[in-house]
């Protein structure tokens, strides 16, 4: 095993004393190919090419000596001490750090960073950071080939943002640049680099560049917790409301506790994408989207598209409001990962079934209703619990039945799961 191993960050700037001596020492050295370059890299000294880092974790094991992992900017964010440390490899890991690639993206477009959602974008699960986009006015997106600047805009599809892209960080290379998401699928990007994505209500626009959609007056987000704060002006404490809460009135399927029920099935977490088809009084997709989850909100009434969208300004939370008929509107739209039905029948639950969603929610005022339901879910091939909710409001000043809503509530799990 490696006699000692020592993580160095690089970010451009020169190395220190201590970066110095562990790599005068190195018997091995791996990183990428810049790294290798640098002339402190001892001539005699083993080189790794820094490709998989459980083959180089697994040849360090194997050697006797000094080695040395050089990484791009801060190794315990997001970087190769993580894999280094895993038992399985057994070794001893030192950290020489240095500043993140988000830290100096956010300096370069002179903005603050305690307030964004830092994501890592592969092929093979960018839609889950392109949610985290969706569903966050400040994301730093840390890309990987085939999942970059022009990957990310291609999925965002028709959700407009300000790019801040920043290439080659910490090189004579670097060079950032500011531009609307439209505009990145026509450019070729260099790795490595980090993309700032921008908009929506409360976000805080790079220099020179106004975040697209972005809420007047909206209220700076951050303070005491990394990230977004749940308790950010405006939010509301608590979930599945009352009426009164939203100025509106909600219909049976939408009673608070209905509410709470669909939202307990769905489970709407940070990097999901959830379609709300029907929306009613447009609650139950804003109480969604304040779990950190994107959301489309589908709607036939272009007034309840205009009223849902008000609502999401005035809770602060970011959410795509779709314009048409289901199931017709669906083809187009991202693939989900749960799904909640306000209306629409077995057509959109068939339709919706037919995308494999993890779950699909949704109720039936009827027992012939639920039971049609129920089928096309089971057609889907779906397993298929079913409840029959009944909630009775009172007036706690006479003790007095206020009112009462009953409603089938029905819940499609994928069945392998």
């Amino acid at each position: 095993m490696a006699d000692r191993v020592t993580v160095i960050g690089w970010d451009g700037s020169p190395l220190t004393d201590v970066a110095r001596s562990a790599l005068g020492a190195a018997t091995l050295v791996a990183g990428a190919a810049h790294h290798l370059a640098l002339p402190e890299v001892p001539p005699g000294a083993e080189r790794i090419r820094l490709g998989s880092v459980d083959l180089a974790a697994r040849r360090i094991a194997q050697h006797r000596g000094s080695a040395v992992v050089l990484a791009d900017g801060d190794p315990g964010y997001f970087g190769v001490v993580r894999a280094l440390r895993a038992p399985e490899y057994g070794l001893e890991v030192e950290v020489v750090p240095a500043v993140s690639s988000v830290a100096a993206a956010f300096a370069r477009a002179g903005m603050p960073w305690d307030d964004a959602q830092v994501v890592v974008a592969h092929s093979r699960d960018l839609r889950r950071a392109v949610n985290v986009c969706r569903a966050h006015p400040k994301v730093a997106v840390l890309t990987s080939p085939g999942a970059g600047p022009a990957e990310l805009a291609l999925l965002l599809g028709p959700v407009h943002r300000t790019f801040v892209i920043c290439e080659a960080l910490g090189t004579q290379r670097e060079q950032v640049t500011v531009l609307t998401s439209d505009k990145a699928v026509d450019h070729t990007w260099r790795d490595p680099n980090v993309v700032i994505v921008i908009g929506g209500s409360g976000a805080t626009a790079a220099r020179g560049a106004p975040a697209p959609g972005a809420a007047r007056g909206a209220p700076q987000v951050g303070g005491w917790l990394a990230g977004r704060d749940p308790g950010y002006p405006g939010a509301v404490r608590g979930w599945a409301l009352p009426a009164p809460a939203y100025a509106t009135v909600l219909g049976e399927s939408e009673s608070p506790q209905m509410r709470a029920a669909q939202l307990a099935r769905l489970g709407p977490r940070v990097g999901d994408l959830v379609w709300d088809i029907g929306v009613g009084s447009g609650a139950a997709a804003v109480e969604t989207a304040g779990f950190g989850a994107a959301v489309i909100a589908v709607d036939r009434d272009p007034d309840v598209c205009g009223r849902t969208e008000a609502l999401a300004r005035r809770f602060g939370v970011q959410l795509q409001v779709v314009h048409g008929t289901a199931p017709q509107i669906l083809e187009d739209l991202p693939e989900p990962d749960v799904v909640r039905i306000g209306g629409g029948g077995p057509d959109v639950v068939a339709a919706c079934a037919a995308r494999r969603p993890e779950r699909i929610v949704t109720h039936a005022a009827t027992r012939d209703e639920a039971e049609a339901v129920c089928r096309a879910l089971e057609d889907g091939g779906y397993a298929v619990e079913c409840a029959l909710v009944q909630c009775v409001e009172m007036d706690t000043r006479v003790w007095a039945e206020r009112e009462r809503a009953v409603a089938f509530l029905v819940c499609g799990h994928r069945a392998h799961l």
